[in-house]
């Protein structure tokens, strides 16, 4: 057999990367490959149950709170947009009597626990009254909602449905509306 001449001293081996070809390093062996790809069968569940767990509360809790503070990105898209913005800090900075719906049926409940058939006819009358003069506010709101979103916004570009939005605002009491008010009482938008 014979020998293979021995490579010259000055003869020394080129690097792949430095010909511009190839990856640079060695193909991994088939058993590398299936180790780097193994997982267990039943993953750590504790663990990253309750890891996931307090990532998804965190990031709930920001949204919460973003949602509350009317920052855009957290908004649901009905809440969405300048004119929705426009139409939430018009009806927070007024008084509506849709506020007091909730605590008016309180009182009507309180007052139909009474034994005597005057008060529970009585009340119930009341009730309906009520809400006939908040149904009237509603619409009310509505028509100077528009009104105003039409001189800022321009008539071309109001959105359907801003009135609704309004009314609909008006009948929760202020400290549980979403996202929270804004403005104070009597600060209307410009």
């Amino acid at each position: 057999m014979a020998k293979s001449p021995a490579p010259a001293p000055n003869d020394t081996p080129v690097e792949p990367t430095e010909l511009g070809s190839g990856k640079g390093r060695a193909t991994p062996s088939r058993a590398e490959q299936e180790a780097a790809r193994k997982r267990p069968l039943v993953p750590d569940t504790k663990e990253a149950k309750a890891r996931a767990r307090a990532e998804l509360a965190a990031q709930r809790e920001k949204a919460r709170i973003g949602m509350a503070a009317g920052e855009e990105k957290y908004l649901p898209a009905r809440d969405r947009g300048p004119q929705r913005r426009f139409a939430r800090d018009f009806v927070d900075a007024g008084w509506h009597l849709g506020e007091g719906v909730m605590p008016f049926m309180i009182l009507v409940i309180v007052a139909t626990l009474i034994p005597v058939s005057f008060f529970q006819y009585w009340s119930f009358v009341a009730l309906w009254i009520f809400i006939l003069f908040v149904v009237g506010d509603m619409i009310i709101t509505s028509i100077r909602i528009k009104r105003a979103a039409k001189e800022k916004f321009g008539e071309s570009r109001l959105e359907k449905g801003l009135g609704w939005y309004a009314a609909m605002r008006t009948v929760q009491m202020r400290f549980m509306r979403l996202p929270k008010a804004q403005v104070k009482r009597g600060q209307y938008p410009v």
